[in-house]
C-alpha cells in the first residue's frame, strides 16, 4: 500500500472531514488518498473512488482489501460525466478530485456534463473541491469557483 504524498497528504487534510461522511473521489488512481479519507471517516463513514481507468481500479482494488471488506470504501470505473449512483445507493456529502480534466477547465463540455452528473449524486449542499487552490478550490455546484480552501 502506498503512502500519501506530501500534495496528496495536504489535499486529504484540508477537506472539511468528519466520522460518518459519504466522500465521492472523482478519479481516484490507484486509490491512496481514497484509503487516507476512508481511514478519517471512521466505520460510519463511506468512500467511493471512481476512475475512467480500469488499470487504474484494479490497482485500487488490489492495495485496498481490508477496508473494502469493511464496507467503508468501494472503486468504480467510470468517468465522471457519466457517473451516476446506482439503484438505493445514497449521496455524497462531499466530492474531491485531483487533476480530473473534466472539472479544472481542460475539457469544458465534459465539465459540464460533470456537473450535472455531480448535483445529482450530492446532498442539498453538498460540496465539491478541487485541485488548484493552497492546496484545494471549492467548486459551485453551477460549475463557478465558490471559494478557495
Amino acid at each position: 500500500m502506498s503512502a500519501l504524498s506530501p500534495r496528496l497528504a495536504a489535499i486529504v487534510d484540508a477537506l472539511p472531514l468528519r466520522p460518518g461522511l459519504r466522500v465521492l473521489e472523482i478519479g481516484c488512481g490507484p486509490g491512496v488518498a481514497a484509503r487516507a479519507v476512508a481511514e478519517r471517516l471512521g466505520p460510519s463513514g463511506h468512500v467511493l473512488g471512481i476512475d475512467r481507468s480500469a488499470k487504474a481500479i484494479a490497482q485500487a482494488l488490489a492495495g485496498s482489501r481490508e477496508a473494502l471488506a469493511s464496507g467503508r470504501l468501494a472503486f468504480r470505473e467510470v468517468a465522471v460525466e457519466d457517473f451516476a449512483l446506482a439503484p438505493g445507493e445514497a449521496r455524497y456529502d462531499i466530492a474531491f478530485a485531483v487533476r480530473v480534466g473534466a472539472l479544472d477547465g481542460r475539457h469544458p463540455e465534459a465539465g459540464r456534463r460533470a456537473i450535472e452528473r455531480l448535483r445529482a449524486a450530492l446532498v442539498d449542499g453538498g460540496r465539491l473541491f478541487i485541485d488548484g487552490g493552497d492546496p484545494l478550490r471549492e467548486l459551485a455546484l453551477g460549475g463557478r469557483e465558490a471559494r478557495p480552501r
